[in-house]
């Protein structure tokens, strides 16, 4: 988390609504892949190529190729394969978490008494 509103994600800045992490604080950003909109390079966020298309019979499940990662989307759009494309996430679809301090932390639980 850069600071309030703002998230670095594959070292792109990407605005979001999250705030009260502090500032340049490790955390965990989940983005549903229905939420993410494929559009025009020069009008996306971060650009990549798609890599993989299926029909999933409602909608489009591609697989983009951007910043050496592979983003999974949902798409009533088709974007064929080799595409060049921009990624776009509304701010209000980014949802961050605080990013566990070790990785045997495990999920608090309410006491049952």
């Amino acid at each position: 988390m850069i600071e309030d509103g703002l998230v670095s994600i594959l070292g792109t800045k990407f605005a979001c609504v999250d705030k009260g992490f502090g500032k340049n604080q490790p955390v965990d950003v989940v983005i549903r892949p229905e939420d993410i909109d494929l559009v025009k390079e020069t009008e996306g966020t971060l650009n990549g190529v798609v890599t993989s298309l299926i029909f999933k019979g409602v909608h489009y499940e591609m697989e983009v190729l951007a910043g050496g990662h592979e983003w999974l989307v949902h798409s009533t759009d088709l974007c064929p394969v080799g595409s060049n494309v921009g990624i776009k996430v509304d701010p209000f679809d980014i949802h961050i978490m605080n990013k566990p301090q070790s990785e045997d932390e495990e999920a608090v639980t309410p006491d049952e008494n």
